[in-house]
């Protein structure tokens, strides 16, 4: 990994070691001249088309963002530019897991795929790309409005507990990518990727919290229109990068619908265009949708529905105290009473305790390397919360230090033991009780025994937030996995660095203005006898040229190209407008 210093950038530097790890080098100098081609033509095409159907905040936020026409933007560039509105960007591997990205945009960091799509699939990729991250997400972010927004989305969108379901989509999505965007890639691997995407989106999956902020982020971040619905302008990074799809979606059979809550709930297909399109009228309304979903999150209504799904995720989760105690871990337990309140809960391995969103000293994953567990709620026979109880009561109930316990919940856990001490928050309430020598029952089962070793007991009535990753970040440096499938670097074939030479010789001309047409002529000659069907090179090529002579060789083998490859049509022709 590049080191982070190279970036300079504040924001970054403070950003927790579990998100750094997908930090990646940009390595600027393995994009090719064909590349850099690719990303001159479409953003040619889409400022020319763009001007009119975009958002206003488009054109002068690629400016602002440090976004050019010409190459490839440097992301160490962008960062001195974009420090301006107070964001950052880092280059990233490809798709990473969903809380991890939300974990970025939470701390104002745009992630940015580094690699570009290949000229094949210069209109559309569903992988992520710089095309994609560069000249779609960073124009709009210079909105402060929707910079509030996307803040606030990574926000909520890192807590929002994930299911299984959504991590094995995650690990398909990036392995189809991958292998549409890797050069020389057999198509029945390809077709199998796609299938596998394919059977999971099928699935019809109730959505998990997670998958409701990753709809709404579909369908506004990525493919969001704003304004009036009679002529709404393009802010959806998605549409914005792409030179198919942003006029594609103006058509009427594309269907307009007003942006509300219930986009959470309308899944999508990245392999297809999509049937429908939702429009917010202003930035801020989006906002306001925002907090109608997270009132239905975990994050703010907790309970055993937080738990019970933090549960089913099987991954590092949160649940947060009636008392402020934070406990997080991977939650594989709980019992309820007869009014679903949770009155016992369990974590098995790496566990760590917080509060306000910092670890208690002393109650790291060192501490609790084998899990934890506690009872919840009232005591029996005493109307009194044992959090609610000042010094004086702690005493009437024997519950001060040095003191050997024995008492009952109202739920029938017993617990006994020798009390070592008590943390308190900030309001003086207790929330912690350690124990020697203890024993936790349930009936005829045995919760925990003396040789467990000190029993650390969580003081709170109930649960009153669930969500998923670590109160304290710093507690598991190692949160988010990195996914296995890695990107495909394959060597190049000598073909290809020949026709990688050819456009870096119109690189130059363009650049330094020193050439002839007799030198344009022979990179128009070597071009259609070795690679005849590349057009975007020919475009390049009438885009220099004043020779009438050349102009009609090319306008005539562009002609011969799109005759046997109708698929191009547009392209060529778009590009020959352009000029």
């Amino acid at each position: 990994m590049a080191p982070i210093a190279a970036y300079s950038e504040e924001v970054i530097e403070r950003l927790p070691a579990h998100l750094k790890q997908f930090i990646a080098p940009q390595n600027y100098e393995e994009y090719t001249p064909v590349n850099q081609a690719v990303w001159r033509y479409v953003m040619r095409k889409n400022i020319s088309y763009l001007k009119d159907v975009a958002h206003q905040s488009y054109i002068g936020g690629l400016k602002k963002t440090g976004v050019l026409v010409e190459s490839i933007p440097n992301i160490y560039g962008m960062n001195r530019i974009l420090k301006d509105i107070g964001w950052a960007a880092v280059a990233v591997d490809g798709f990473i897991p969903p809380n991890a990205f939300m974990e970025f945009q939470a701390n104002k960091v745009l992630v940015i795929a580094s690699d570009i799509r290949q000229l094949e699939h210069i209109e559309y990729t569903p992988a992520p790309d710089i095309i994609h991250e560069a000249s779609g997400h960073a124009p709009i972010i210079a909105n402060p409005d929707y910079a509030e927004f996307l803040r606030r989305l990574g926000e909520i969108g890192a807590k929002a507990i994930l299911s299984k379901y959504d991590i094995d989509l995650y690990e398909a999505v990036r392995k189809l990518s991958i292998l549409k965007e890797a050069p020389g890639v057999k198509q029945k691997d390809i077709d199998a990727a796609e299938l596998e995407v394919n059977v999971l989106q099928n699935q019809h999956e109730e959505y998990s919290e997670m998958a409701q902020i990753r709809n709404m982020q579909w369908w506004s971040v990525e493919y969001g229109l704003i304004g009036e619905m009679n002529n709404p302008k393009i802010y959806g990074a998605g549409l914005l990068s792409s030179i198919g799809e942003s006029e594609w979606c103006m058509r009427d059979d594309v269907e307009k619908i007003p942006y509300s809550v219930d986009v959470a709930q309308v899944g999508f297909d990245i392999t297809k265009p999509q049937p429908q399109l939702f429009v917010t009228p202003n930035f801020a309304y989006l906002m306001e949708v925002l907090e109608e979903l997270a009132n239905t999150l975990s994050v703010r209504k907790g309970g055993y529905k937080g738990l019970q799904k933090l549960i089913d995720s099987k991954a590092i989760g949160t649940i947060e105290l009636s008392t402020g105690l934070q406990v997080s871990g991977v939650f594989t337990q709980m019992i309820m009473n007869d009014d679903r309140e949770v009155i016992y809960f369990k974590t098995d391995g790496p566990t760590a305790l917080a509060y306000r969103d910092k670890e208690l000293i002393g109650h790291g994953i060192k501490a609790h390397k084998d899990g934890y567990s506690s009872p919840l709620g009232m005591l029996k026979s005493v109307n009194l919360p044992i959090e609610n109880m000042t010094p004086v009561d702690l005493k009437a109930y024997n519950l001060y230090d040095g003191q050997r316990l024995a008492f009952e919940f109202e739920s029938g856990i017993t617990v006994e033991g020798l009390n070592i001490t008590g943390i308190r928050n900030v309001k003086g309430k207790i929330m912690l009780i350690q124990l020697k020598d203890c024993t936790v029952r349930y009936g005829k089962e045995v919760l925990f025994k003396p040789e467990f070793g000190v029993f650390d007991m969580a003081i709170g009535n109930n649960i009153v937030s669930a969500f998923a990753g670590a109160a304290d970040s710093s507690s598991f440096p190692n949160l988010y996995a990195v996914s296995k499938t890695k990107t495909i670097k394959t060597k190049k074939k000598p073909k290809n660095i020949a026709l990688e030479q050819l456009y870096q010789s119109v690189r130059s001309y363009r650049t330094t203005k020193r050439f002839s047409s007799s030198d344009l002529e022979k990179v128009f000659e070597t071009l259609v006898k070795n690679h005849k069907n590349d057009w975007l090179l020919q475009i390049e090529l009438l885009e220099l040229t004043e020779d009438s002579s050349l102009i009609l060789k090319i306008k005539k083998h562009l002609a011969e190209i799109i005759q046997n490859k109708p698929e191009l049509s547009r392209l060529i022709e778009s590009g020959i407008r352009l000029i």
